[in-house]
């Protein structure tokens, strides 16, 4: 897809985890207007890289299902830190929370 065919809404479908998509819309409600388009080209930058390693995640999943290894070529590191930081709210708008519309 590309990169200014991308919607608020086709960039939640694309994202594969439940916290990144709440992380998409929580950025998207939170940002200051005049920030918003940065922060949304990284959030379509994310889903084009997600979209371009489909083929080889798809691969993987097969090679599993039949071998039940992943493949040789493919690295395994443990991710539980870059989740617990990806999950935490976001610098910019820990002091938005709480405020409304008036």
């Amino acid at each position: 897809m590309a990169h200014e065919d991308w919607t608020v809404d086709r960039l939640h479908v694309a994202l594969p985890h439940s916290a990144s998509r709440q992380q998409l819309l929580q950025d998207v409600n939170l940002t200051p207007l005049e920030d918003l388009p940065a922060v949304l080209d990284g959030w379509a930058s994310a889903a084009e890289q997600l979209e371009s390693a489909r083929p080889r995640i798809e691969a993987a999943r097969a090679h599993m299902k039949v071998r039940g290894v992943l493949p040789d070529d493919l690295e395994t590191r443990d991710v539980t830190a870059d989740v617990l930081r990806d999950t935490e709210p976001r610098q910019g708008n820990r002091d938005d929370r709480g405020r409304g519309a008036a």
